[in-house]
């Protein structure tokens, strides 16, 4: 029984939220803790069935022998009221032995109780236990779930923030191949300004009639007009 006890000594000790909590990945640990403490749990159900047995056996053959005992003391009564003292000796006798076997089942009687209750007493730990992890495991799956939204939202939120990044510089280049191209514009206004009043100036610079005029002159002259 002691090394039924001290095979699982390591796990009653065991603090789970501790190993649950340093863990690198919770979830994996509680589905491991789990399974391990259901075969544990399974073990200490049949050892505990066993124990439980032992008791039934013991507590039986404690009765036989403690019956044994009675009926010997009242064989040894009845010899004596009939005035037969050999046969009241030997079933005395009898009843002393049978006596000392008593103590003996008594003793074994109270180590297979005492064996049960631990048993029964590792059993409900481990059950307990076992409900711990199986809610812990739970909550931590739900945390997980919790996790990878977020790392999700906020990867999905990079990706946005650089789709925004690559627009503004589309817009920055936008703004300048604009302002370059009201420079352009704004440049040609001025030489179409500048070419008109050139024009104008030439206008007034030309002297009069021309050579077409002094040609003209020189023809009336000679013709006496």
């Amino acid at each position: 029984m002691s090394g039924i006890l001290g095979r699982f000594k390591t796990i009653m000790e065991a603090n789970v939220n501790a190993l649950l909590d340093k863990a690198e990945n919770p979830v994996k640990m509680a589905e491991q803790l789990a399974r391990d403490l259901e075969d544990d749990l399974g073990r200490v159900k049949a050892e505990t069935a066993s124990v439980m047995a032992e008791v039934k056996r013991a507590q039986r053959a404690y009765d036989e022998c403690a019956e044994t005992v009675e009926k010997l003391q009242k064989y040894a009564e009845a010899a004596v009221l009939k005035g037969n003292d050999v046969d009241a000796k030997a079933f005395l006798m009898e009843k002393a032995e049978k006596s000392k076997t008593l103590e003996g089942l008594a003793g074994a009687l109270d180590v297979a109780k005492a064996n049960a209750d631990k048993m029964r007493q590792l059993h409900d730990q481990l059950e307990s236990q076992l409900r711990q992890i199986n809610e812990r495991k739970a909550a931590i799956r739900a945390k997980a779930a919790m996790a990878d939204a977020k790392e999700r939202t906020a990867e999905l939120g990079r990706s946005i923030g650089g789709a925004a990044e690559n627009l503004s510089a589309f817009d920055r280049l936008e703004e300048k191949i604009d302002r370059r191209l009201d420079e352009a514009e704004a440049m040609a206004e001025l030489n179409a300004r500048r070419s008109g009043v050139e024009d104008l100036m030439a206008k007034y610079d030309a002297p009069e009639g021309g050579a077409l005029d002094d040609e003209l002159a020189v023809l009336k002259a000679k013709l006496g007009k």
